[in-house]
């Protein structure tokens, strides 16, 4: 068997992760309960509901879904679960990619062999880690194939921090940006844009690279904003701050399995590298971090700089046809709506009508109840 084998995957199947915030109900800022909410959830979520690095967040996973409609009702029917175990403990979740007011500082580590060693190699830099993401995979045959996918999904990744920003605070300040948690990730020295590889042999040198000469303590501290996963046999997209509602999920989740459904197509068919230069893709994921929603990307073919309207109206149009063979064409039209309701515009409305930092929790929350 060799170092990473690929799991195959003969249909463009989909797995969805989201990271959310534990909040007390009453004060809105984030609590270290995750041991609590834990030993209240009912067996069945034991393995679909887990701790991550913080014990103020958990993450909660779908099976493996055939379409966006079947992830929506897989998380749904976990969420409200969740929502029914954590109520009676005081405690809300609350979607988005960072918390308004509650310090990193204030964050207790989840009692873990592997996040101890990785606080212990990474210091600040991984205790400063109180963000949260979604991540979206899609399946594919061969290794080889999801490093050329990684590759020519990389243009695509600005869009998508684009229509999911949602941390605009950090601190207890408006930072400036609509995606502060895109640059705390990129800290790790194992975050943000990936390099651009050849093909498998090449992915698994590196990552045996990495691991033999002691920059990485497993495979799993491989956090770049888009990657392969050989156990799932996918192409998984991390790129993305949690959004504010299930919605907004799966109408990302729409639009990530359509452009990864139609490059598999086109590798299928033949074609040659991608040419786009990296720094492409780095000056518009640094404009989407900025602006988010309301960024004007740069198109890697002409050059010219358009909206996240114009370019999400764009592809939309492009994506339609896979979309109904996909069965999301309703989610992947829905995106028009993002546009105008991104998370971090939510909730600096919210925090100019309020000047409230607390409220900004209170109200977003409350609008994904109602």
């Amino acid at each position: 068997m060799s170092f990473l084998e690929f799991a195959c995957n003969e249909t463009p199947s989909i797995g969805v992760e989201i990271e959310l915030q534990l909040v007390d109900a009453d004060s809105m800022s984030l609590a270290n309960r995750i041991e609590e909410v834990l030993a209240a959830l009912p067996d069945e979520l034991r393995e679909v509901v887990k701790p991550e690095l913080m014990q103020s967040y958990l993450e909660i996973n779908t099976g493996v879904c055939r379409t966006v409609q079947e992830a929506g009702a897989d998380l749904k029917r976990k969420l409200e679960m969740v929502e029914s175990a954590i109520g009676p403990l005081g405690l809300k979740l609350f979607w988005a990619g960072s918390h308004p007011f509650s310090s990193w500082r204030d964050q207790e580590i989840t009692v873990d062999d592997r996040y101890y060693r990785l606080v212990s190699l990474m210091q600040d830099v991984a205790r400063r880690l109180v963000t949260f993401g979604l991540h979206v995979h899609v399946g594919v045959e061969t290794g080889d194939k999801a490093v050329n996918v990684c590759d020519r999904m990389m243009k695509y990744l600005p869009l998508l921090l684009s229509l999911s920003s949602n941390s605009p605070f950090w601190e207890g300040r408006n930072t400036g940006l609509h995606s502060n948690r895109s640059k705390i990730m990129e800290g790790l020295p194992t975050a943000g844009l990936p390099h651009r590889m050849r093909n498998w042999s090449e992915y698994v040198w590196l990552i045996k690279h990495l691991e033999s000469t002691g920059f990485i303590n497993s495979i799993r501290e491989i956090w770049w904003d888009i990657r392969p996963h050989h156990n799932f046999g996918t192409v998984e997209i991390r790129v993305c701050d949690m959004p504010p509602n299930l919605e907004q999920v799966l109408s990302i989740t729409a639009l990530v399995q359509c452009l990864v459904v139609a490059i598999s197509a086109e590798i299928d068919q033949g074609t040659f590298q991608s040419d786009y230069h990296p720094m492409m893709v780095q000056q518009n994921k640094w404009r989407a971090t900025r602006f988010g929603a309301d960024a004007s990307l740069v198109s890697t073919s002409d050059y010219q700089q358009r909206t996240v309207t114009e370019v999400t109206d764009n592809l939309i149009q492009q994506l339609l046809p896979v979309a109904l063979q996909l069965d999301c064409a309703d989610e992947l039209s829905s995106l028009h709506a993002v546009v105008q309701n991104a998370g971090a515009k939510q909730q600096l409305r919210i925090f100019e009508e309020t000047n409230s930092r607390t409220e900004v929790v209170r109200r977003m929350i409350a609008a994904n109840q109602g």
